[in-house]
């Protein structure tokens, strides 16, 4: 049986939470429930949850407040938030499970059952580490988690030379050789790297154009990179690489 404790400062949510939880996870019990920082703290260290489901904006305070009295962590978060840039942001970079305001039940079982299956110390650690960095700092993110079948990798995005999709498979190529394969979409990467100067120059590839070294007009045209790998531009995309490429 999971331990479970639910932080949220409005009733209504409160409640809509206590109910998906009971009807979709008979495996895990609530043991306790708080709607301020200082209820949740005591709450948390009382209790010694395995999960913990925090609003990240309490009336009195924020997520931060928590979970700096609750080091160290041996609770899985599952952070609940309404949009948020700046949280939304530092939640994915952090490979951290979340729900969005309002909530929809389809989401909140796909956050609570990933996030079950990942109740690991060190990866909480790293995971609530990363997103305190990215969150507190509001600028661009340095560093990308990326959740493996077995593993928690923390990447320097400087270092991703470009990734490559194959279905819902994300494939990750890095400065040192190393490849990693996540289970998320490439879309998902897009989205959050383009701020880094990272662009989609074919539908199957997201490169990192520090990384390159040549554009190639032959055979279609297809960018080199520094590892030597060639990249196709569909020629759908080519003036937006062109453009791209103009810009910096």
């Amino acid at each position: 049986m999971i331990k479970a404790v639910l932080i949220e400062d409005e009733p209504q949510l409160m409640e809509t939470n206590r109910l998906m939880l009971k009807q979709n996870f008979p495996n895990i019990k609530i043991v306790g429930e708080a709607d301020t920082v200082s209820k949740a703290i005591n709450t948390i260290q009382e209790q010694q949850p395995q999960l913990v489901l925090l609003d990240i904006e309490l009336a009195d305070g924020n997520c931060f407040q928590v979970l700096n009295q609750c080091r160290p962590y041996t609770f899985k978060p599952v952070f609940i938030t309404a949009y948020n840039h700046y949280a939304i942001k530092a939640i994915k970079f952090s490979a951290i499970d979340y729900i969005l305001k309002p909530v929809n039940e389809f989401e909140f079982c796909n956050a609570i059952n990933t996030a079950i299956t990942s109740i690991n110390e060190d990866e909480i650690k790293l995971q609530t580490f990363n997103f305190e960095q990215q969150y507190n700092n509001e600028a661009k993110s340095k560093k990308l988690l990326l959740r493996t079948a077995d593993s928690l990798h923390l990447v320097d995005i400087k270092e991703i030379i470009f990734c490559r999709s194959d279905n819902s498979y994300t494939t990750f190529f890095l400065n040192d050789g190393q490849k990693i394969i996540v289970s998320r979409s490439i879309k998902e990467y897009e989205e959050m790297l383009s701020e880094h100067d990272f662009i989609r120059p074919h539908q199957s590839f997201l490169v990192n154009l520090s990384h390159v070294t040549k554009i190639d007009k032959t055979d279609g045209g297809f960018m080199v990179m520094k590892n030597k790998k060639e990249i196709p531009i569909s020629s759908r995309r080519k003036q937006m690489v062109i453009d791209k490429l103009d810009s910096l």
